[in-house]
């Protein structure tokens, strides 16, 4: 199973993607992974934030396979402790998806188009994140979980 992270812009500090790249390269020896980065939109000031989630919304959605299993990234998504995540993604493997994708959407959020697309909604935290940093929490939140599942010493309970 190919796990694959979209997101919309690139990572712009330089701390960051360093944290990302750190994990990325540690994720490579248990799945394959992938973080797809859909560009930014360009001339946003005279869009209101409905017209900005529905543009990159289309965006999102021509990200999409058949037969993806998409998680969005959501404020509003279930919570997961890390055991339970690295869980949920042991299933999501043994089901024999091609594909697992999460998405992190754009500053105001995903249109009700790519809503209706997911399979379902996850969240990192009850507290709100740069949709930058979320990148990093996410890809260590990832490779936590594979330790998990290789009984691995990284994660302690």
């Amino acid at each position: 199973m190919k796990v694959v992270l979209v997101v919309i812009g690139k990572t712009d500090e330089a701390y960051l993607q360093t944290g990302i790249e750190k994990f990325e390269k540690r994720l490579k020896h248990y799945l394959p992974y992938e973080m797809q980065v859909i560009p930014d939109l360009k001339k946003t000031k005279n869009l209101s934030n409905n017209q900005q989630k529905s543009m990159e919304g289309q965006l999102l959605l021509q990200t999409f396979k058949a037969g993806d299993h998409i998680l969005l990234l959501d404020e509003k998504g279930k919570e997961y402790r890390s055991v339970e995540f690295a869980t949920m993604i042991q299933k999501h493997m043994v089901a024999g998806l091609k594909r697992l994708v999460f998405v992190i959407g754009g500053p105001y959020g995903f249109s009700d188009e790519v809503y209706a697309k997911a399979n379902g909604k996850i969240s990192l935290s009850k507290m709100t994140y740069s949709h930058q940093m979320v990148r990093l929490v996410f890809t260590e939140q990832l490779y936590r979980a594979m330790t998990i599942l290789k009984n691995e010493p990284y994660h302690h309970e």
